[in-house]
């Protein structure tokens, strides 16, 4: 950090672009100074005991910094280019499917007659809106399987959390009470926190040693006190379960429904459908497999769809097409199942990543969605076999839309951890991969590069990956452990700075 402010209205040491420093806002300020304003509003001005009870006044003066608009807008540039973000470089953080978002989707979302309307007008005025979400709930059951969607959920454990209340009205519907969801040990952390919140207690089964479900162990635990289980495919280690269709039928014989966690859909658009495979219940992450914008919390959607017999209870209202007006021009508005859980969001979700979400559906087709699926396999399967040797490779077969590897090796031989990798990583002008998840897979290294990125980029990272081995190799672990090098902001202790927050400036203090 910087010293106090200068007369200059500027921090005495404030930096350039490309400085390793940047002051606060408050360490810009100057007494007095002012960002532009109009210079007068035609508005009289009102005591202010006319317009703030006493009771909810402030005793002391609210602390803002005091800053002139060049040297507010300079500050916020300045940060803005102190991150990194898929519009950059290569995201390939597995299992989070960061991929390019294009640009036509979002001058689609911005269109005023999407932005500027208001999500309590009433149908008559939202026509245009009911249309669009009647026609993404339409192709997102025809992607999947499936009959019928709720586009409320705002997110993936959004969604998760939707899908298990929907598990348990149907059960509840059908006068049964069960109390155990079955997922595997590879899941996503999502998933047994959303068991929990659902309220069902988790039954764990084992993965195999091909890295799939283990189908001995998973028919040891399924009875009738089984409401369901929660599975991807391919799963956490980007790999096909190919007992799918056994495991939905063992899973229906004793009664328990099986839900899709969709983290991984990218993998199979327009090549299978979990519908098909014998799901009851599937989630989207529309912000992953849609390519609408994704990271730093949001905004994200979730949608769950639904196998007939429990569309049911789907959450309401929802967006449906009626019969058309007497001219036989098409007509939507909101419905209510008769069973339905309720709303899970407030009004209808994150509507303008819904909006984005259906102009990438349209933009691609399915003959485009399919090649987004054969892309992506085949980026993950080309840096698998490229790294080959230089990590290990504990499930070494063709994977998926990712590929898991792991730094086992690389720390028992030279001491470099997966985590010096993915610092070191961040120096050679890449965001890191996803590390130490699955859980089952020791230093774990997932990759996931996604059908954007081109060969050559795949080559450099690859690259990358190569001489962060060979330096450790050569050098011993100092410069991996010390790492990253170049960033704006040198190694954190992220689970210190998740134990102990500091949200805001004066925190500090």
């Amino acid at each position: 950090m910087t010293g106090p402010a200068a007369p200059g209205g500027r921090a005495a040491s404030a930096p350039l672009l490309g400085s390793d420093t940047e002051p606060t806002v408050f360490e810009l300020s100057v007494p007095g100074r002012r960002a532009w304003s109009l210079r007068t509003t035609e508005v009289p001005e009102v005591p202010v005991a006319d317009l703030v009870p006493v009771a909810f006044r402030r005793e002391d003066q609210v602390e803002l910094a005091e800053v002139s608009e060049r040297d507010l807008v300079a500050h916020v540039t300045r940060l803005s280019h102190r991150q990194f973000s898929v519009d950059l470089g290569a995201y390939p953080l597995g299992s989070c499917t960061m991929k390019y978002n294009p640009k036509v989707c979002d001058a689609v979302a911005a269109l005023e007659g999407l932005a500027g309307v208001h999500p309590a007008a009433p149908p008559s005025l939202t026509q245009g809106w009911l249309s669009l979400l009647v026609e993404l709930e339409r192709a997102l059951c025809e992607l999947t399987g499936m009959a019928a969607a709720t586009l409320q959920p705002a997110a993936g454990a959004a969604g998760e959390l939707t899908g298990l209340l929907l598990m348990r009205a149907w059960h509840q519907a059908h006068g049964s009470v069960r109390h155990r969801v079955v997922i595997p040990d590879s899941a996503h952390g999502t998933n047994p926190a959303s068991v929990t919140l659902g309220g069902y207690q988790v039954t764990t089964v084992p993965t195999d040693e091909r890295g799939c479900v283990d189908l001995d162990a998973l028919c040891r635990v399924l009875d009738e006190d089984v409401a369901g289980i929660m599975l991807t495919n391919p799963n956490t280690l980007g790999l096909f379960e190919e007992d799918i269709t056994t495991i939905a039928r063992k899973a229906h014989d004793v009664g328990a429904l099986l839900y899709y966690d969709g983290a991984n859909l990218n993998a199979i658009l327009g090549v299978v459908r979990p519908g098909d495979m014998g799901f009851d219940i599937v989630h989207m992450n529309l912000h992953k497999t849609f390519a609408t914008p994704h990271g730093g919390g949001g905004p994200g959607a979730g949608p769950v769809a639904v196998a007939e017999r429990l569309a049911p209870f789907l959450p309401g209202p929802r967006p449906v097409a009626l019969e058309p007006d007497e001219e036989g021009t098409a007509r939507f508005g909101w419905t209510v199942p008769p069973q339905s859980i309720g709303r899970v969001h407030g009004f209808h979700g994150n509507a303008l990543v819904l909006a984005r979400a259906l102009a990438y559906l349209l933009v691609n087709g399915g003959d485009g969605l399919r090649r987004v699926a054969e892309l992506a396999v085949l980026n993950a399967n080309w840096l698998r076999t490229r790294l080959r040797g230089t990590f290990d490779a504990p499930y070494d077969r063709p994977c998926m839309h990712e590929a898991v590897l792991s730094a086992r090796t690389l720390r028992d031989r030279f001491g470099v951890r997966a985590l010096d990798v993915a610092k070191r990583l961040l120096d050679e002008g890449f965001h890191a991969p996803t590390i130490y998840f699955p859980l089952i897979v020791d230093e774990a290294l997932m990759i996931e590069p996604t059908e954007t990125e081109s060969l050559q980029t795949l080559e450099a990272l690859a690259q990358a990956f190569e001489r962060i081995v060979a330096e450790a190799a050569a050098s011993g672990p100092a410069e991996a452990h010390a790492a990253p090098h170049h960033t704006p902001v040198r190694r954190v202790d992220e689970a210190r700075a998740a134990r102990h927050l500091v949200a805001t400036y004066d925190a500090r203090h």
